[in-house]
């Protein structure tokens, strides 16, 4: 992005099922970090990949659903 900083895209979230805002204030929560929901994709500031997955499974994702 902007100045060559790293950060971490989650998309492909079910809008109707799941609310993004509320998903994005707790991922901006857990990772110390901050960001913004829009246009169904949460986008976190820093590289977080390694520990996405486990918190996406403890927010009620089916880990077959993530990639």
């Amino acid at each position: 992005k902007k100045f060559g900083k790293k950060y971490t895209a989650v998309e492909g979230v079910n809008e109707h099922e799941v609310d993004i805002k509320e998903l994005a204030k707790k991922l901006k929560s857990r990772f110390a970090c901050g960001g913004t929901a829009k246009a169904g994709v949460i986008e976190l500031q820093g590289d977080h990949t390694k520990d996405m997955r486990k918190e996406l499974i403890k927010q009620g994702f089916s880990p077959d659903s993530i990639e």
